[in-house]
């Protein structure tokens, strides 16, 4: 379940080519993608986001691909042969360097599991990707502070905000990761607190973030918040706000990016 609102940009598909890949922390693999084409994309920052076509058995069903996202584009991407039909996953945009051409997208990549994950371990420079931009789902309103509830399949679209924010916003942000190793560098405004939360080994994530949730003191004011990973924590990061704090839904931005057993945050 989502409620952010998909923006289909002027852009279209935009064709990429891997320049280089890092494994930034022991479960997170940085992707870098480059060429001319990223001069159509325009960079909105905050928690920005694509759909990514990954080749499968070869690049030719990158040629195939739609030029646009919508119900029209998504049909045409159906009735591609499965066999060569690109997959798509929804990823946040890291870091965008325009006079380089380079565009930083990072995955949760830890063995086997998911798709992208395993093809960002393993993938070499000069594969050919593509993305249609998405918009962005950080969409504040007028708010007296702000608050993130993140996962690790969400810590780019945290770390995207928390750089992006007016340096004098005021706020709490919880991010919850599987593993404490995977803890980022992130640019948070000085009147925004971060906490690092760990969950237990086989526990479902919102395991550590909902209980600290529920028990953090909120400053005076309203409020805008922004809850993003795993389906369970960001719906019930919602369900505390809107039905125990008694936040106007309006002002709760949630999105399920992956579910467990579903989808992997890879």
């Amino acid at each position: 379940m989502s409620n952010i609102t998909v923006t289909h940009a002027e852009s279209g598909l935009v064709r990429a080519e891997v320049v280089r890949r890092e494994r930034v922390t022991p479960n997170m693999v940085r992707v870098t993608l480059g060429g001319a084409d990223l001069d159509r994309y325009e960079h909105r920052g905050f928690d920005q986001w694509f759909r990514l076509a990954l080749p499968v058995r070869g690049e030719g069903g990158l040629d195939r691909m739609p030029s646009k996202f919508g119900i029209g584009g998504y049909v045409k991407y159906l009735t591609l042969p499965k066999g060569t039909r690109p997959v798509i996953r929804n990823y946040t945009v890291r870091a965008f360097r325009p006079a380089e051409r380079e565009l930083d997208v990072d995955f949760v990549s830890h063995g086997d599991d998911g798709v992208a994950g395993p093809w960002a371990a393993s993938v070499e420079p000069g594969e050919r990707v593509a993305f249609i931009d998405q918009g962005c789902g950080w969409k504040p309103v007028a708010a007296d502070w702000s608050l993130i509830v993140a996962d690790e399949s969400a810590l780019p679209a945290a770390a995207g905000v928390l750089r992006d924010m007016p340096r004098d916003a005021v706020g709490h942000a919880i991010i919850e990761l599987f593993d404490a190793r995977d803890r980022q560098v992130v640019d948070a405004p000085d009147g925004v607190a971060v906490h690092w939360l760990e969950r237990g080994a086989g526990e479902a994530p919102g395991a550590a973030a909902l209980p600290l949730l529920r028990g953090l003191d909120f400053p005076g004011g309203e409020p805008y918040a922004f809850c993003v990973g795993e389906q369970a924590l960001a719906a019930g990061a919602r369900r505390h706000l809107v039905k125990e704090r008694g936040i106007d839904k309006r002002r709760v931005t949630f999105s399920g990016y992956w579910r467990i057993g579903q989808a992997s945050p890879s």
